[in-house]
């Protein structure tokens, strides 16, 4: 995916604007997320209710599992900018992080992530996802989670690990099944409870 990525970069310009631009731009009043990729900004509408609420069922499920645990190095976040590639002009705001160092900052190096999440929206194209996932993969995060929640239909919840350049699944889980997702902490996934 790494390769997918600078592939994408090279076939067309990088955009104008840089990661510093994205870091020295306003937040948007409405809530609205503005991300970086590949050099053009992203703005995504504020996420909705039901989102919000699945983001925040994850966070706490990680919280708490990192409390269990008893990690204080660890902290699991949501909705925090993270600078990926200064090259590849490419800054995201997964859905939830966690990181491994003091929670007060601004933004959050790569190497300081160590899970990314995204809950996939209707209006998230098949290019996005797979540029933010290769995005993920050049900046060597080693846990991914993906999960969608499209109406009217079940509830897929997939985990990834880093191998080499690439993700591998490690684990997928539908509507009403429970699984161990990946990452620096087991976290145990019950599907059912992300609607």
């Amino acid at each position: 995916m790494t390769a997918q990525l600078a592939e994408q970069a090279y076939k067309r310009a990088l955009g104008p604007t840089t990661v510093e631009d994205w870091l020295a731009a306003e937040e948007p009043a409405d809530g609205s997320r503005l991300e970086l990729i590949l050099g053009y900004y992203a703005m995504t509408p504020p996420p909705s209710g039901s989102h919000q609420d699945v983001t925040a069922e994850l966070t706490g499920l990680v919280r708490a599992a990192v409390k269990a645990a008893g990690r204080t190095d660890l902290h699991g976040l949501p909705g925090v900018g993270v600078p990926i590639s200064t090259p590849l002009r490419t800054a995201l705001i997964p859905d939830l992080v966690v990181v491994d160092v003091d929670v007060c900052r601004l933004v959050f190096e790569p190497k300081n992530v160590l899970l990314a999440v995204e809950v996939w929206s209707p209006g998230n194209s098949q290019k996005e996802r797979e540029t933010k996932m290769a995005a993920y993969a050049e900046a060597r995060i080693p846990y991914v989670w993906l999960l969608e929640t499209p109406p009217g239909k079940p509830v897929v919840f997939r985990g990834y690990e880093l191998d080499d350049a690439d993700y591998v699944q490690v684990v997928e889980a539908t509507d009403g099944e429970t699984v161990t997702a990946p990452g620096p902490l087991p976290v145990e996934i019950d599907t059912s409870r992300l609607r």
